[in-house]
């Protein structure tokens, strides 16, 4: 799941406090054997999505919220690079610098912005492989769904569900309908 040595390429940026609770799950799944369940995460679950995936490819997820005046914010923008089955680097799109793309505090959860994060992602990291692109109440219900009895979920699944509700977009070279 995780790559031995892991890189963190701007800890040190706003968007990383969204973030770091997410690797931290993630590395506590991975020291875990397969019976343990996250929010119907299960370790064997996730790396069978990362084997799917192509040799080199990006994973970016981007959440909007609301600010204290009704505005529309990046809460969480992520970047993971994927390299054989394994999450090798996360960055976050502060990173991203582009001339064409606007500074994190004024991307808007359109298509616009959407495909110019993953164009500088190719451009800069590798071919984006899913991107995922949803507001805070749809990511924290995906994010903490589980199955009966607090099992094991499929993710892609309820994910799935979610685009089709126009709750989220998914983009990608793994996408149906991809652009």
């Amino acid at each position: 799941m995780l790559a031995d040595e892991l890189s963190v390429i701007d800890a040190d940026s706003s968007l990383w406090s969204a973030a770091r609770p997410l690797l931290d799950n993630a590395l506590r799944l991975e020291q875990q054997d397969d019976t343990y369940i996250w929010h119907g995460w299960r370790k064997s679950q996730v790396n069978a999505f990362l084997q799917r995936l192509p040799a080199h490819c990006t994973l970016l997820v981007g959440v909007w919220g609301t600010d204290e005046d009704d505005r529309e914010q990046l809460i969480l923008g992520c970047v993971c690079e994927v390299i054989e089955g394994e999450i090798h680097t996360i960055r976050t799109f502060e990173t991203l610098a582009d001339p064409d793309l606007p500074p994190v505090q004024e991307l808007e959860p359109g298509f616009e912005h959407a495909l110019a994060l993953m164009r500088v992602a190719r451009n800069s990291v590798a071919p984006v492989a899913w991107a995922l692109f949803t507001d805070k109440t749809t990511w924290d219900e995906w994010l903490f769904a589980t199955g009966e009895d607090e099992g094991e979920i499929d993710k892609g699944s309820v994910l799935a569900s979610f685009a089709q509700q126009g709750r989220c977009v998914l983009l990608g070279s793994q996408a149906p309908h991809h652009h």
